[in-house]
């Protein structure tokens, strides 16, 4: 009898890593404020990111992912809900703290056995809950010798660049796992947020790069209010030593502060002679906002590059492990980023440069390799398509909608249309706004510091530089829109638009 129960009890063990083994492994990379016209994926001439083409070219690269808010910590908080930041409570970064009690995917995922994990920048103002383990940067975090928060509330220091810690961080918890069951592991990534540090390694090395200035730099924003009255200026707000790393002011910047005497000696010995260049130009007028946004894109790419060679480190360990072929892989930017764009940096806006994202996804025996989808799609339907993938129920009260209907026999299309909801009225001074998109058109409500609507013809105008809402021709067309507008802020639940919409 004794012997009967032990196979028993070893076959249903057998039974139980079999059923884990086919449940599919995810792997989520998020990075912060990576723009997709910087990856060679997406066309891009001016750097490579071979780690993030392979992703795409083994698995789907989509050209229309949007996100529903474009600012890091409320991307994140859409990302694990699947819910619109008036859902999940989580609207901006100067007042909101995640609720860590509602649901998430993770947490359904947790539920059905998964070990789950964040690594990395979290940067939700509250305790993870859902993971079997995380390990997070405080707040935005830091490059050089970054502190992490450990399971225990404790800070730990760690000595290095951070986008190689977190990539150790989540080498190390995925040896340590248990490999009877699937995984769901989250790296979020501080490259490429502001103030755009490089890498000791990259530092320098693009110093003899010259960058197209985009055919929008000099944009004199006319006929759009809320551009007029933002500070996210390269020209104006761009600051000498805090973003572009000059030795101006007697007390070094923060970040720098933090070097240890190995880092701090190869940052002088790059940046110490641009100031001095920088001072014997004695530049102003254009000549100045041009010498900013080189300084700006070297330091960015330099950056990025750290970013994609650690996410090539990522796939590397998924081949050596033999993981490959049943883990789902994610990547993509907490939103979009402006590289220059109508004289900009940062994000924020419903224009395309800062609402539409990076977004790759690998998924063997699933997605055909070297995809491309036209598809609109939401930073909100990645916690429904992972759900559905690992056959775990959605919850009803996620709103966004599975992507995995895009890659069956009979093909699914995508959104008609898209809702957006930006609700920061602090820093940059960009107004908040809601608005849709659709294939053609764009229709943006912005409030509080702005009152005004735009709206856009994407197709005669992508770069998005005439608002046509006064335009008489165009008033039919903003009839219609403002229908379609009202339609996806009843869907939604959006109550704080809804009571704005209908003062007009």
């Amino acid at each position: 009898m004794k012997k009967i129960t032990g196979l028993f009890l070893l076959l249903a063990g057998c039974y139980s890593q079999l059923l884990a083994q086919q449940q599919p492994n995810i792997l989520i990379i998020i990075s912060d404020d990576h723009a997709f016209q910087t990856i060679s994926a997406y066309g891009s001439k001016i750097t490579r990111t071979p780690g993030i083409d392979r992703i795409a070219a083994e698995g789907v690269r989509f050209d229309k992912a949007y996100v529903t808010n474009s600012i890091c910590g409320p991307s994140r908080a859409v990302i694990i809900t699947g819910k619109y930041s008036h859902k999940n409570g989580f609207k901006d970064n100067e007042h909101s703290v995640f609720d860590g009690n509602q649901n998430t995917f993770v947490k359904e995922l947790q539920h059905a056995g998964y070990q789950t994990a964040w690594i990395g920048k979290w940067h939700l103002e509250s305790k993870p809950q859902g993971f079997t383990y995380y390990s997070i940067l405080p707040g935005q975090g830091q490059y050089f010798n970054p502190e992490f928060i450990n399971m225990e509330g404790k800070t730990e220091k760690r000595e290095g660049y951070v986008t190689n810690i977190i990539e150790d961080e989540a080498e190390k918890w995925l040896d340590k796992r248990d490999t009877s069951q699937p995984f769901c592991l989250v790296i979020g990534h501080k490259a490429t947020h502001r103030t755009w540090m490089p890498d000791t390694t990259d530092m320098g090395t693009l110093e003899n790069r010259h960058f197209p200035i985009p055919a929008t730099f000099y944009d004199t924003y006319d006929g759009r209010k809320a551009a007029q009255v933002q500070e996210m200026s390269i020209a104006k707000d761009m600051r000498l030593s805090y973003d572009l790393k000059l030795a101006i002011n007697d007390k070094p910047e923060g970040a720098v502060a933090r070097m240890n005497p190995a880092q701090r000696a190869k940052y002088d010995a790059v940046y110490n002679p641009i100031t001095a260049d920088f001072k014997a130009k004695n530049l102003s007028g254009k000549a100045l906002a041009e010498w900013k946004y080189q300084r700006y894109m070297r330091d960015y790419i330099a950056t990025a590059a750290s970013l994609d060679r650690n996410i090539n480190r990522t796939l590397a360990y998924l081949d050596e492990h033999r993981l490959t072929k049943n883990t789902i892989v994610i990547y993509l930017s907490d939103q979009g980023f402006y590289m220059g764009e109508h004289g900009w940096f940062d994000k924020r806006f419903m224009y395309e440069e800062s609402f539409r994202t990076p977004m790759v996804m690998r998924y063997p025996g699933v997605i055909k390799p070297g995809t491309v989808s036209n598809a609109m799609v939401l930073n909100m339907d990645i916690a429904p398509t992972l759900l559905e993938a690992t056959g775990v129920q959605i919850p009803k009260d996620i709103q966004g909608k599975s992507m995995l209907p895009l890659f069956g026999k009979s093909a699914q299309k995508g959104r008609d249309v898209l809702y957006y909801h930006y609700y920061e009225n602090g820093e940059h001074a960009v107004s908040p706004h809601f608005g849709i998109r659709t294939t053609r058109y764009k229709l943006i409500r912005f409030y509080k510091r702005v009152d005004a609507w735009e709206l856009y013809d994407l197709k005669n105008d992508p770069q998005e530089i005439h608002n046509l809402y006064a335009d008489k021709r165009y008033q039919g067309t903003v009839q219609q829109l403002k229908q379609q507008l009202m339609q996806e802020i009843k869907h939604y639940e959006d109550e704080e638009a809804a009571a704005i919409a209908v003062q007009e």
